[in-house]
């Protein structure tokens, strides 16, 4: 059985991308991302202003995803600190109790 499945998306107004993904999650994964940054980019072409390029547009609406990336990031940094301290208050409770 084929592990791999090669997909065109279109991403833009940018030529077709050929890609290897695996089967399952990350082609689904990939076709979202697909989505969403192509609905992004649609709704702020209907907006942009009359000096700015699809270009200019584009590279917005990375720096968008970006932005959510580096959010999502700290807010799981955030968990893990919590977690761990959660944890090691745990192993006290725990270590006393013996």
């Amino acid at each position: 059985m084929k592990d791999k499945l090669n997909i065109t998306i279109k991403v833009a107004n940018q030529r077709p991308l050929r890609m290897a993904v695996s089967l399952g999650e990350e082609e689904e994964e990939v076709r979202q991302a697909e989505y969403f940054v192509n609905h992004v980019w649609a709704k702020w072409m209907d907006e942009k202003a009359a000096d700015q390029s699809d270009s200019d547009v584009l590279a917005m609406t990375a720096i968008y995803f970006a932005r959510l990336y580096i959010q999502e990031y700290r807010k799981n940094e955030e968990v893990e600190r919590h977690l761990a301290s959660f944890e090691e208050t745990l192993d006290k409770i725990l270590l006393d109790i013996k």
